[in-house]
């Protein structure tokens, strides 16, 4: 007997008992719920793995690498370009 036959059984046996005041999402409200929290905690443990490894290096702003005076360069004749001469 197939699962979906077992339950179609049991509905109106479920809703005879049924108090329209009071109803609660039961045992399979409880093991869905758990089931959704087990596979958020798994995603979260992995993600944290994942951003573990992960070898970052911020790439150097171009406009302040053009704005820095070159120095080495500039020492080796021994004096330094005046910009008005």
């Amino acid at each position: 007997m197939y699962a979906t036959q077992a339950l179609t059984h049991l509905v109106p046996l479920a809703a005879e008992e049924l108090d329209k005041n009071k109803v609660t999402p039961g045992v399979l409200g409880f093991l869905v719920f758990a089931a959704l929290a087990v596979g958020v905690w798994a995603l979260m443990k992995s993600m944290n793995r994942h951003m573990g490894r992960v070898n970052f290096e911020e790439a150097p702003d171009p406009d302040a690498v053009a704005a820095e005076p070159a120095g080495p360069a500039e020492s080796a004749g021994g004096k330094a370009a005046s910009p008005g001469k």
